[in-house]
């Protein structure tokens, strides 16, 4: 029953997709915001039919909020190399936090010579 009317909401929504991008837009935007859907539509709602795949790119925008407080807080980085080390360091916590890691066990394992990310192959 719950199927059947998931089912019915995903065919409603991809109907009305169809209506919107038969629409010809006359300026450049629209016209370029309909070819990029025209090319994505098959994709666009696959987070209706698969759980695992969120709805939006809350995880991106929540992994760079911190830099962006940070540099509203401190009015930007003093130096370059200053802010390619936080960049760093919060790309290492971010990624062991995904993994389940502490952020120390995150910058452990990044600085180890034995199995860490930035290890000569």
């Amino acid at each position: 029953m719950e199927e059947a009317r998931q089912e019915r909401y995903r065919s409603n929504l991809r109907e009305r997709l169809i209506t919107i991008l038969s629409l010809m837009p006359y300026q450049p935007d629209g016209v370029r915001l309909r070819k990029r859907y025209g090319k994505l539509m098959d994709n666009l709602f696959l987070f209706l039919e698969d759980a695992a795949i969120p709805p939006t790119n809350n995880s991106s925008e929540q992994a760079i909020r911190m830099s962006v407080i940070f540099r509203r807080v401190t009015n930007c980085f003093r130096s370059e190399w200053g802010r390619d080390l936080f960049a760093a360091v919060r790309s290492v916590v971010n990624t062991g936090k995904r993994q389940g890691l502490t952020a120390y066990q995150a910058i452990q394992q990044a600085l180890s010579i034995h199995g860490s990310l930035f290890s000569p192959s």
